[in-house]
């Protein structure tokens, strides 16, 4: 690695951890401060933090090989996320959730169920999910960021024993880097997180504009056009996948036919089935939420939302594009002559691109480009998991009036616990897919259906939100465990056919589960006190079946209205969409040169853009703080 490459990194993370530590001395005013910077951060400075969060090392190392292997489609690979949960939250959520004026997702769910034995039940268990998912999230960043550093970096760090192994190279990487990581986070709180996270999305903006304008000016559209072909570049699809590759690269359509998506049709149906449930249920308990309820208003909450959606695609597949077709003329022709080629062959293309075929100078921003993503979205996740352990859980039930030197001071300790729990559970991670795969369709399944029904139906109360939950977290846990361990059941059994089975299929078992949880906990106890469904809808106003309580509050207020916004949401919703789908394909074309699809790509930007001025913006805008 050249001189000039490592003198940038280092600056990089100099200037990083310095301005962390620099600005950490605005959190010690107390818990508000802490974990919601005070309420006082522009949005647009959130908006930034947030779509930097989202631009993680390991999601993007992912995104590269899947849409090496299957071109433009891949895309519909990402509503395994679901990635337009983002838009769900930008046209309404944003908006109902703001309005609660909470510090957590937990304590938001108190609004709703209140602060008997029931509430107490949902807030624990949503707490409980939080604190999961977070060290889910370390351990698959763990994973992930270990795996890129050892390609790039030429110092093996493997630390030994004699004849026994501590620790690998990838290992002691990835420990470093979050450690550093973890030093300015839990010392500022969210002013150190969201001040380093806009000079990390700077830095990663950068590295993509150089990546894609390297590639675009060292590569022609004959040296491209002669490795992928026509279907590689096809949007559509039908209900299984033909072959994308032409026949002298058979090896990635054979790969393609033992990857689990040969029936893309059904994939993505099921993506949509699950998309639509998980986005209306909001966003989970971690950095996005407390982006929303870091804003100083509901009006700015919508604009943070808006914001992160506009800046996040284009730049991040730009630089992703951009990898791939270095990839695709200088690695495809080597990779297709090896006859055991697989899926974690695929997850190494990008550190090996950079490694290899990045020239001086902009390798080095690439590659703090890249640290930074990694950075980022962690710091989010650290910063957001401890507020769960200690104002919903330590501050709530163990000790409610200590000081706030006191509180923030358990909070760095909890978040050097949430940090060594992810490390721990990623010692023992697979790869990064089967962490993406069980995030995104397992533990995440189990939280779609109680947090569905808390916004659209007035019936559900809080022991139906916490077996719903707590269902769902068990058949999450019994899936992860059945994927680490698929080896050891034997052929033709139940637990065999579980074990091998796409998490993503998995999400209708999951989701029955939970949703049994829910009707069984709801129906098996008494409903919600009204006073709290009351002052719950009149702040919120959800569409859903909220009858009996609308009944109850015209009857005092005859000038009370009912949101009737569920049609024209639906609408911003699917326009929001392809919007979000058009910043995602407009950069790929463009770097595979194919310009006609590239001006279409525009035309729906730019025309779903200008409906929802009219249909979402004007509305925002028109919103009374």
């Amino acid at each position: 690695m050249n001189s000039i490459d490592v003198a940038i990194i280092v600056f990089y993370i100099l200037l990083t951890i310095g301005i962390g530590i620099w600005i950490s001395r605005k959190a010690s005013k107390g818990l508000d401060d802490y974990f919601l910077g005070g309420n006082s951060i522009k949005w647009y400075y959130l908006g930034l933090s947030n779509g930097s969060g989202m631009f993680d090392v390991s999601g993007t190392a992912w995104m590269v090989g899947v849409l090496f292997l299957y071109g433009i489609k891949s895309f519909f690979l990402m509503w395994l996320w679901p990635i337009w949960n983002q838009v769900f939250v930008m046209m309404f959520l944003a908006i109902w959730i703001r309005k609660s004026n909470t510090m957590t997702g937990s304590e938001w769910i108190l609004t709703r169920f209140g602060n008997d034995k029931a509430g107490r039940a949902s807030h624990i268990i949503v707490a409980v999910f939080a604190i999961v998912s977070t060290i889910g999230f370390i351990a698959y960043f763990f994973e992930g960021i270990g795996k890129f550093m050892t390609i790039i970096l030429p110092w093996d760090l493997a630390i030994h024993l004699g004849d026994i192994s501590l620790l690998t190279s990838e290992q002691s990487y990835a420990l470093l880097v979050i450690f550093l990581t973890t030093i300015y986070t839990i010392k500022g709180g969210m002013f150190s997180v969201v001040a380093t996270e806009v000079l990390q999305y700077g830095i990663m903006v950068v590295a993509g504009i150089l990546v894609a304008a390297y590639s675009f000016l060292n590569y022609t559209d004959v040296q491209i056009n002669s490795v992928i072909t026509e279907e590689w570049k096809n949007v559509f699809f039908s209900t299984e996948l033909g072959p994308h590759w032409s026949e002298k690269f058979q090896t990635f359509n054979n790969l393609i036919d033992t990857e689990g998506y040969k029936m893309f049709g059904a994939l993505v149906g099921m993506s949509l089935f699950k998309g639509f449930f998980a986005s209306i249920a909001g966003p989970t308990p971690s950095y996005d939420l407390q982006r929303i309820l870091s804003t100083k208003s509901v009006k700015e909450a919508a604009y943070m939302s808006g914001f992160t959606n506009l800046i996040l695609f284009i730049p991040r597949y730009l630089l992703i594009a951009g990898i791939v077709v270095i990839a695709l003329v200088t690695m495809a022709p080597e990779m297709n002559l090896n006859p055991n080629l697989s899926g974690a062959d695929l997850e190494v293309i990008m550190p090996k691109v950079i490694n290899f075929q990045i020239p001086v100078g902009i390798k080095g921003l690439l590659l703090a480009g890249l640290l930074a993503a990694f950075m980022s979205t962690f710091s989010a996740f650290v910063n957001a998991g401890p507020a769960y352990i200690v104002n919903d859980l330590y501050k709530k039930y163990f000790k409610p009036n200590e000081t706030s030197e006191h509180y923030i001071k358990i909070s760095q300790i909890a978040s050097f616990l949430v940090v060594g729990l992810g490390v721990f559970m990623g010692f023992f991670a697979e790869s990064i897919n089967s962490l993406t795969l069980w995030i995104t369709s397992a533990l995440f399944g189990g939280y779609v259906a109680a947090n569905f029904l808390k916004w659209v139906w007035w019936r559900f109360n809080g022991w139906g939100y916490f077996w719903g939950m707590f269902a769902g977290l068990i058949i999450a846990s019994l899936e992860f465990v059945l994927e680490q361990n698929k080896g050891s059941f034997a052929q033709g059994t139940l637990l065999h056919t579980l074990s091998e089975m796409q998490a993503i299929y998995l999400f209708p078992i999951i989701l029955a589960f939970s949703a049994l949880g829910c009707v069984l906990g709801t129906y098996f106890s008494q409903p919600t006190d009204m006073e709290v469904l009351k002052s719950f809808y009149t702040n919120v106003r959800p569409w859903g079946w909220w009858k009996p309580v609308y009944q109850l509050l015209k009857k005092e207020d005859q000038q009370f209205e009912k949101n009737n916004d569920f049609i024209m949401d639906m609408f911003n919703c699917l326009v929001g969409i392809v919007w979000q789908s058009s910043m995602i394909v407009l950069p790929v074309y463009f770097i595979i040169r194919d310009y006609p699809k590239t001006i279409v790509s525009l035309v729906v930007f730019l025309v779903t853009t200008v409906i929802l001025k009219y249909t979402w913006l004007d509305k925002v805008r028109k919103i009374q703080d």
